[in-house]
This record gives structure tokens, sequence and C-alpha cells, in this order.
């Protein structure tokens, strides 16, 4: 999977911006439930007052309060005194609009302190505020001797309770305080619900805007990984040989470059999230969680993530050797249908349309099981997840409650946790969902670098040689010996001969005695595994295969045409070339008489695989296309089966004019077609049994005998004999 995802490094800086992103919409996500407390415990039951120590206080609250605490000096020395007579008009008027009573006594103002400075105020105005609340003014005239007593009795008490629980009574007294100075408590109360409003909408906004763009770039990343993806296999397929395409199905090569790189492209949707949001969300909360005044329920937590951790594992162990088989399965079903497609002349003519259709339902129906079984089995995740979510918020309510109804914890506090824990699970539930996706997409990207790490086994020279021009055109075979991959056997051993320019060589045997392999190795298609193989007087393995196909025009044995159109097919190996050029080569290959007939002549569509021409049609336009690059070498691979005696006969006078100075290799079943070749090979289980021409070898060669009689009659290759010698 890493390798794959090594491919990413193409689109960095999308890659470095969605981290980013999801970094600012994890801190966004981790605030809200602090402003969601202080809504509560602030905006609602505190009145909008967040401090314990209050702006503004009383001279008779403060002596009152100094009674019942031993940090007097802290106190008095984090306040100044104000009234009419030290303060300037304006800053005077100012403050009586804020605080009236201002206008009959003196009051007390808080000093700009630093946050350590106030906290350590609220820490120790707590308890003699809280005291202040319980009594009224005449039980506070009383003696300092009693006045102690009674504040080493609510000292201890008071030690007993929790410190947040502490410092909201205690606001309780400053919000009265607030109220007999003629402080407006409610609009304060509005003004901070209002304001913490506007910020928690603010920060929705901040994560709506990343993760829109996120998504987006989440998207545009994965699309641009699939289409890398898509290129490299694309591009390492071309380069396969044979041997490669031996071991590797086409279907499986179509799944691997379409549906495996799909589950690539969607796990990309998911994945930053889960490997940047989701640790942030869950160690932040979890971190969070732990800071509060009270984390006595953290253990729920870790009661979630245990329970959660147990249905993935569990699913994930189930589901996980069905995904690795799926994708065989999908192979298996476009190899079976790619087949049935491909072969329907065939399954037409032998009647057997339901023998293929119980075939092609074996496989689709395989696929659907374990495809059903893996989605069934996922399918049990959401909901037994969805069902620990809503036990631990009951848990939490149900443990929160008791803690709010002793006294121990706050109402906004316990919101917080359930949506910190919220998150938390949340995060565990996105690991839950790659744990669906992952499987497939691992299968898949290992499918992938299967097919891109795969070893070539025709390796071009990294010092590859210039041809020579002296040999233009020369095909050397010295000694060769050819055996397929994995075999044991060689199926050619100690073939030698040589094809000249200005000369045919044609190459004849029965069926399976390596014809069609010699030709292959001429386009390196194939590599020799002993002796050499000499192009233009230089070894084949020390040209690059973009020079050495330059110079090859090579027909296959099967026609086989592009969709597009005739022009665009005969233009193939040159895309440039003139139409005259074009013209010429259709006239040469005796494709121009069907050409002019069809009624937007060159212009005229080919469907795909050439299935709106017939056989005969399609091997004189693929001998089009390969006279019309002008090679040194043609090389024709039984090439001219599907035409007509006539039609061969003057295709091959023609192309005896424009070959005078090419080289022409013709592999042959037909005697008719080889009988003037300058150089006829004959062989036999893959070694060379005769060499010569047509009048030496009839006379000469049993074998090449043999096959010749078994076409013509010995008076026919008489006359052919003798017609030769005149």
């Amino acid at each position: 999977m890493l390798k794959v995802l090594k491919n990413l490094k193409e689109s960095w800086l999308s890659v470095i911006i969605i981290i980013l992103l999801l970094i600012v919409q994890a801190a966004c996500d981790l605030t809200l439930p602090d402003y969601t407390s202080k809504i509560v415990n602030v905006g609602i039951q505190n009145g909008g007052i967040e401090e314990v120590a209050p702006e503004m206080i009383r001279k008779n609250t403060m002596d009152n309060l100094l009674i019942f605490t031993e940090d007097d000096e802290t106190i008095l020395a984090s306040y100044e005194e104000i009234s009419k007579q030290n303060l300037d008009e304006k800053e005077y008027e100012k403050l009586v609009k804020e605080y009236p009573a201002l206008e009959n006594e003196t009051l007390y103002k808080l000093k700009k302190l630093s946050n350590e400075e106030k906290e350590n105020l609220n820490s120790v105005m707590a308890k003699p505020l809280m005291i202040v609340s319980y009594l009224n003014d005449e039980k506070m005239q009383m003696p300092q001797e009693q006045a102690n007593s009674m504040l080493s009795k609510i000292d201890e008490q008071l030690d007993e309770m929790q410190d947040s629980i502490l410092e909201q009574v205690a606001i309780q007294e400053v919000k009265e305080e607030y109220k007999a100075m003629g402080v407006d408590t409610d609009s304060l109360q509005n003004k901070y619900i209002i304001i913490s409003g506007l910020k928690m909408l603010g920060i929705s906004l901040i994560i709506m805007a990343s993760a829109i763009s996120i998504m987006l770039l989440s998207a545009r990343v994965g699309a641009k990984l699939a289409k890398t993806l898509r290129e490299k296999v694309f591009k390492k397929v071309l380069s396969f040989s044979n041997k490669e395409f031996s071991e590797y199905s086409t279907a499986s090569l179509i799944t691997r470059s379409t549906n495996d790189i799909q589950q690539i492209q969607g796990l990309i949707g998911m994945l930053f999230r889960v490997v940047v949001y989701a640790p942030i969300i869950g160690i932040g909360g979890f971190l969070r969680v732990l800071r509060q005044s009270d984390n006595s329920m953290a253990w729920i937590i870790g009661v979630a993530i245990l329970a959660i951790l147990f249905v993935v594992i569990t699913l994930f162990i189930i589901a996980m050797p069905r995904f690795k088989k799926l994708q065989d399965l999908v192979d298996k079903v476009n190899l079976v249908a790619r087949e049935i497609l491909t072969g329907l002349p065939v399954i037409r003519a032998f009647n057997t349309e339901k023998r293929e259709e119980k075939r092609f339902d074996v496989a689709n129906i395989d696929l659907t099981k374990t495809d059903l079984f893996v989605n069934r089995a996922m399918s049990f995740m959401m909901p037994i997840l969805m069902l620990i979510m809503n036990s631990i918020s009951l848990l939490i309510v149900w443990v929160g409650a008791h803690g709010v109804d002793s006294g121990t914890m706050q109402v906004g506090n316990m919101m917080a946790f359930i949506q910190y824990t919220m998150q938390i699970v949340m995060s565990f539930l996105m690991i839950s969902m790659l744990s669906i996706i992952l499987p497939r997409a691992s299968v898949s990207a290992n499918r992938i670098n299967e097919v891109l790490e795969t070893d070539e086994f025709i390796k071009e020279s990294k010092n590859p040689k210039q041809l020579n021009p002296a040999k233009k055109g020369l095909v050397e075979f010295k000694n060769v010996g050819f055996k397929y991959p994995d075999s044991d056997e060689e199926v050619l051993s100690d073939i030698t001969f040589t094809a000249k320019p200005g000369e045919t060589t044609a190459i004849i045997g029965s069926t399976g005695s390596g014809k069609s392999t010699i030709v292959n190795l001429i386009p390196r298609f194939y590599d020799i595994t002993s002796g050499n193989l000499l192009i233009d007087g230089v070894d084949i393995k020390d040209i690059s295969n973009k020079d050495l196909r330059k110079i090859i025009g090579f027909v296959p044995q099967k026609g086989l045409l592009f969709s597009g159109t005739i022009e665009s097919n005969i233009k193939y190996g040159n895309p440039d070339m003139s139409d005259e050029q074009m013209v010429k080569s259709a006239q040469i290959a005796q494709a121009e008489e069907f050409i002019e007939s069809k009624p937007l002549k060159y212009k005229e569509p080919i469907a795909q695989g050439g299935s709106n021409v017939s056989g005969g049609q399609k091997q004189r336009l693929s001998i089009a296309r390969a006279i019309a690059i002008d090679p040194e070498i043609l090389v024709f691979d039984d090439s001219f089966s599907a035409l007509d005696f006539k039609t061969d006969s003057i295709l091959r006078a023609e192309l005896s004019k424009i070959t005078k100075d090419k080289t022409v290799i013709i592999v042959a079943q037909r005697i008719n077609t080889i009988l003037n070749a300058d150089q006829i090979i004959v062989l036999e289980d893959g070694k060379v049994v005769g060499k010569g021409t047509h009048e030496e070898l009839i006379k000469n060669n049993e074998t090449y005998k043999q096959i010749a009689l078994s076409q013509l009659s010995e008076e026919e290759l008489n006359i052919e004999g003798g017609n030769k010698h005149e």
C-alpha cells in the first residue's frame, strides 16, 4: 500500500494543504464543546459572569469578605478604591452608567491582573464570597474571635466541596452584588450568550469551509493518483513481452487498471481524515477530558474504545480473507465474460449458449456470494457501533446526573463530556470505517504493485548501439535456440540462415514446427535463449526496441485493426504521412478497390477489432499499414491466408516492385505463395531441415516435397518447376 501511496508526491502541495485544513478543523471541533459548557455553566447558571473576583465591589461587601479570609492583603492589593473624588468626570460618568451605586457609595475596582494572578484571586475569594452568600449583614456584625471560629468550621465543610461547585455558588453572590450596584444582569447574561453563540457560529463556518475544501482537494488528489497509477500500469503493460502477457490474463490487467485503481481512489477520500483528523480528535478530546476539573468519568471513554476495537477487530478477522478473494473473483467474471463475447460466433455455431450461460452464472454467483458475505459482515458494524455510541451517551448521563445531584459536577461539564466522548468515539468510528475500505484497497494495491514491479523478461540495453548502414536490412540467424519461459525444452534449436535485402525469404513447415516463433523473434517479441540474431549487423539485444521496430513492417497472422477510420489504420505507424503514400500503400495491398466502394472511402469508420470488414479486407489493410511506413524489413506471418489466389498473386507481384532493396520474410502455408522466393527455409520440430529454392528443395528435400505434394499435383509441380528453369 505504501508503495502505491508514494505516488502522492505529485500532489504534495494539495496534501500539505489538506493536512493543515484537517488540523484547523480538528482544533475547531475540539473547541466547540468548551463553548457549550460555558454557555450552560456561565451564560445560564452564572448569568454571564465568568470570574469569581468581581470587576466592581461595594466597600461594605469588601469589609465583610475580609472578615472571613486570612488573605486580606492579596484581595486588597488586587483592588483600588474609587469614588467621585478620585475619578475624572468622563470616567466617572461612564462608570456611573454601568454601576449606578457609585453615585452614593465608594466602590472597589479590580486592577489589571495577569491570568495567573487572576486565578489565584478567584481561588482566594471563592470561600469568603460563598460564606457571605449564606449570611446577612446583621449576622456578619460579630466579634473577630467568633468570626474566626465560624470561618474554621465552614472551611472544613467547604474543603469537601469541588472547586467548580464552590466557584459557582460564589459567582451567585457576585451576581447579587452586581444587582445591588444597579447593574443590568439580564443584559449581561444575554450579551455573554449572544457573543458565545456568535463565536460558535464563526467556528462552525470555519469547520464547514475546511470540510468542503478538504473534500474537494481529497477528490482531486484521489483522481490524480488514479490517473498516475493508470498511466504507470498502462505504460508498464505496453513494455510487456509475450512472457508477461502469459502470466497476466487480459481480463486481469483490465481489472487492475480500472476496478483496483478505483478502490485506491476511494480510499484517498478517507485516508487523510483518518490518518490526521481522527488521531487529533481522539487524543485531543481525551486530553481535554482529563484537563477538566472533574474527570471521574474518564473510565467511560476507555470502555467505549475497548468495545469499538473488539467489534472492528472481530469483523476484520472475519472479512479480510474474503476481501482478498473478491478481486480474484472479479477477474474471473471479466475473464469469462470476455471469452464468451469474443467467441460468440463459435458459441452460436455449436449451439452452446446454455452451457456458456451456466459457466458465467457459476463465476457470477461465486462473486455475488462473496460480495454479499463481506457486505453483510460489514453491515453489522454501523448498527453495533451506533448502539455502543448511544449506550455510552446513556451511561454518561446516568453517571453525570448522579454527579450533578451530589454537587460534584456541573450540567455544562456533563454536556461537554458527552460531546468530547462522542468526538473520541467518532474518531474510532472513522478508523473502523477505514477498516471496511482498507482491506480491499490493500489487496488492490498489492495487485497493482505486482504489475508495476514485474521484472521484464526482455530488457533493453543501457547502452544501445546504432544500426550499421552498410548492412541495412540484413537479418542473420546464427545457431539460434529458443524455449518459452518456464519451459524445459527448446522449441527452436540451431536455427541458422540469412535474409538479405532485395531477396524474399520464405519459411514453411508443418503446424507447430516453429514458423511464427521465428518471425516473432525478429521484432523481439521474445528473446532468443541461445545463439545470435543480428539485424543490420548488430546483435538484436544491443538495439533499442524503438530503433528496431521502426525498421520492421510486421504483419501478424491475424489481421488486427483499431477503432477509427481506414485512414487512421493505414497511417497508424506514421500519422504524419502524406495521403499519396497512404493511397499507394492501399493500391499495393490490393485494398483500394474495396476502399473506393465505401461511401466515405478512406474516412470510412472501422469498428473495434475491425468487426465491420471481412477477414481478407482486414489482412489487406494490415499489409497496407506495414508497407506505408516504408520499412527496411517486411515480415509477413502467414498474412496471405485469407486472400484468394488471384488477389494473392497480384499483391505479391506489386510487392516485388517496391521490395528490390528491402528484406522480405514470409511465413506461409501455401506453396503457391512461396514458389518464386529466393530462399525457402523448411522447418520440422523446431529445426531447419532444408534450405534453398523451390526447385532445389522439390528435388532434394523430402519434407518440403511432402508439403508440396499435399497441396499440388506432381504435374503442377513439374509445370512450376519447368517454368522456373525456363
